[in-house]
């Protein structure tokens, strides 16, 4: 249990992580570059961050269900049910921004068509920020939630 707790933390560690770095930290600075700019290597660093996320999300999904297997299946605390609720809407919403903006940010920024780049890259801006949001949510719940049980 306790090496699925720490595999479980590494994931959201990596994930809402990188997303507050993302969203706080490197796109208010980035603020600087020309929209090319901008557009071209923010496309870039999301290719790279994205590869990170998927393996965070194997991370925080297989050590997430092992621990809910040992804990007893369907006979788990609400806070845990939480947890996996909030932490299921985050998957679907990270594949949407994976298969559906982030596609046309990287397609449209290799054809130079900034402004469909740029409308790609607002989408993805605005579910990111919803992504933290429900990514900070849910370790509160886990932080919090025990002491509530």
């Amino acid at each position: 249990m306790l090496v699925a707790k720490f595999f479980h933390l590494l994931g959201l560690t990596i994930w809402v992580g990188g997303m507050f770095f993302a969203h706080m930290a490197l796109r208010p600075a980035l603020a600087v570059l020309h929209p090319e700019q901008r557009l071209t290597l923010m496309s870039a660093v999301l290719g790279g961050f994205f590869i990170w996320v998927w393996v965070a999300i194997a991370l925080v999904l297989g050590s997430g269900l092992h621990m809910m297997a040992v804990m007893g299946g369907a006979h788990l605390p609400p806070y845990v049910h939480a947890m996996s609720g909030i932490g299921a809407v985050m998957m679907l919403i990270f594949a949407h921004i994976f298969f559906a903006p982030f596609r046309r940010l990287k397609l449209s920024s290799a054809q130079q068509d900034w402004d469909r780049a740029s409308r790609a890259l607002r989408q993805i801006r605005m579910l990111v920020g919803i992504n933290l949001c429900l990514g900070l949510l849910t370790i509160a719940i886990g932080a919090l939630g025990p002491l509530a049980a």
